[in-house]
C-alpha cells in the first residue's frame, strides 16, 4: 500500500515538474505577444511555409495560451487523462522538431521561453527528451491517473481566467518586462564606431525562395518585397553588445549617430502598411509635440522611401509633416526596440529610459515634464512598476494552483 502511495505521489511530481515548465514557457510568451509570433515566423522560414507568415503572431500567441493552460492543468491536476494526452502528443511534436533544429542548428532561437531563457538547439532537443521522460512515468498508464479533489477544478478555473485576462492585457500593452538587448537602461551604441561598418538588405521572396539585395541592386518587378535587414560586414560581435540602433536617411547613408545624443523620442513603425490613416496623423502628433517640447524626434519604418511613398492610405499633408524627421531600419531592429507598431521610446544622450505603445503616446505637456525629471530615476520606476507588477502575477497564478 505505502508502496502504491508512493509511486503515486512520484507520478504527480513529474507531472508537477512538466507542468511548471508549460506554465511557465507560456507565461513567458504571452508576456510577450509580439516577440512569439517572431519565433513562429522562424520556424516558418526553417520549414519553407513562408505562405503562413501572416499568421504567425496569432499562432504563437495560441500555441503559448495552449502551453499555459496544459501547464496549469497539470498542476492542479484536473482533466488527467484528457490533458495526459494533450501534453503528450505537443511533446511528441516538440520533441521531433527540435531534433531536426539540433541537427541542422540554424541560426535561431527555439523560442520554448520567450526571451526571458534562450536555449541553444542542441540543449532545447535534450530538455524536450526529458519531458518526454517524465510525462511516460507520469501518465502511464492511463487508467491509472487517478481523480483530483473537487476544488482544484475551481483553481483552475480562476487561474485559466487569470492567464487569460493576461494574455488580452499583453496584446493591448508593452512587456511588463523586457527581455530584449533594447531593455531600458541600455546604453545605445551607434553603428558607424570605428572599424565597424553595417549595410541594409532588403529581403525579398519568388516561387517561394527569398533573396537578399541592396539598394542599388533590387529585383524586378516578379519579385515580392519581405522585409529588410541590417547586417554587419566587419567589427566584433561579442555576446552581450550594447544594443546597435542602425538606420538609414533615404539616400543609404547611415544616421545612428542623431540617437545617441540628448533627449530622442524615436517613434518606430515596423509594419507601415498595417498603419490606418488616423494612426498616421498620431504619430505626425508625437513628432511635433516632441519637437516642440525639446526633444530631437525621429520616425524610423521598415523598408524604403520608395514603399512609403506607394503607402496610399497616408494623406499628403501628414507625409509632409513625417518625412523630414524619417529614416529606414529592418523590422526585427524595430521590433527589438519596441514591439508595438507606431510605438515610441525614449533615450537620454543614448540611454534607454521608457518605451510607450502605440495607443498612448506622449504628448508635448508629458515630455515637457519629464524634461524636468530625472532620466535614470524616471527608468527604474517604470522597469521596477513593471516587474513587480508581473512578479506579482506569476506568484498569484501558482499560489491559487497550489493553494485551492
Amino acid at each position: 500500500m505505502r508502496t502504491s502511495v508512493t509511486r503515486y505521489r512520484f507520478r504527480r511530481l513529474c507531472a508537477f515538474i512538466i507542468g511548471l515548465v508549460f506554465l511557465l514557457a507560456g507565461i513567458f510568451k504571452l508576456l510577450d505577444p509580439a516577440g512569439a509570433g517572431l519565433v513562429v515566423e522562424e520556424y516558418y522560414r526553417f520549414l519553407g511555409l513562408t505562405f503562413m507568415l501572416p499568421t504567425a503572431k496569432v499562432a504563437g500567441v495560441s500555441l503559448a495560451l495552449l502551453e499555459a493552460l496544459l501547464g496549469a492543468a497539470l498542476i492542479s491536476g484536473v482533466w488527467r487523462k484528457t490533458v495526459a494526452i494533450a501534453t503528450s502528443i505537443l511533446l511528441i511534436l516538440f520533441t521531433i522538431l527540435t531534433l531536426f533544429l539540433a541537427i541542422f542548428n540554424p541560426s535561431m532561437d527555439c523560442g520554448c521561453f520567450g526571451e526571458v531563457i534562450h536555449l541553444s538547439n542542441l540543449a532545447t532537443f535534450l530538455k524536450n527528451v526529458v519531458l518526454l521522460l517524465l510525462a511516460a512515468v507520469a501518465f502511464l498508464p492511463l487508467k491509472e491517473l487517478g481523480q483530483p479533489k473537487k476544488r482544484k477544478y475551481v483553481s483552475f478555473i480562476i487561474a485559466a481566467a487569470s492567464i487569460i485576462g493576461f494574455t488580452i492585457y499583453s496584446l493591448g500593452s508593452l512587456p511588463l518586462v523586457d527581455y530584449t538587448s533594447f531593455k531600458p537602461g541600455s546604453d545605445l551604441v551607434a553603428a558607424n564606431r570605428e572599424g565597424e561598418e553595417f549595410m541594409s538588405t532588403f529581403i525579398y521572396e519568388k516561387n517561394g525562395q527569398e533573396g537578399a539585395f541592396t539598394l542599388d541592386k533590387l529585383p524586378d518587378s516578379t519579385w515580392t518585397f519581405v522585409r529588410t535587414e541590417t547586417i554587419r560586414l566587419n567589427g566584433p560581435k561579442t555576446t552581450g553588445e550594447p544594443p546597435v540602433l542602425a538606420f538609414t536617411d533615404s539616400t543609404g547613408t547611415y544616421k545612428d549617430e542623431l540617437a545617441a545624443s540628448g533627449n530622442v523620442l524615436v517613434l518606430s513603425v515596423p509594419a507601415p502598411a498595417e498603419m490606418r490613416g488616423d494612426e498616421w496623423t498620431r504619430v505626425a502628433d508625437a513628432i511635433d509635440g516632441a519637437s516642440k517640447a525639446g526633444f530631437t524626434p525621429m520616425l524610423l519604418v521598415t523598408g524604403t522611401k520608395a514603399r512609403l511613398d506607394q503607402l496610399s492610405i497616408m494623406v499628403p499633408e501628414t507625409r509632409e509633416r513625417l518625412l523630414p524627421n524619417t529614416y529606414f531600419s529592418d523590422r526585427k531592429t524595430l521590433l527589438a526596440m519596441n514591439r508595438s507598431n507606431g510605438g515610441a521610446t525614449w533615450f537620454n544622450d543614448g540611454e534607454l529610459i521608457r518605451k510607450y505603445h502605440s495607443s498612448k503616446l506622449p504628448t508635448e505637456e508629458e515630455l515637457l515634464e519629464m524634461t524636468g525629471d530625472d532620466p535614470t530615476e524616471t527608468m527604474i520606476h517604470t522597469s521596477t512598476k513593471g516587474r513587480l507588477r508581473f512578479q506579482g502575477f506569476l506568484l498569484y497564478t501558482l499560489a491559487i494552483l497550489l493553494l485551492i
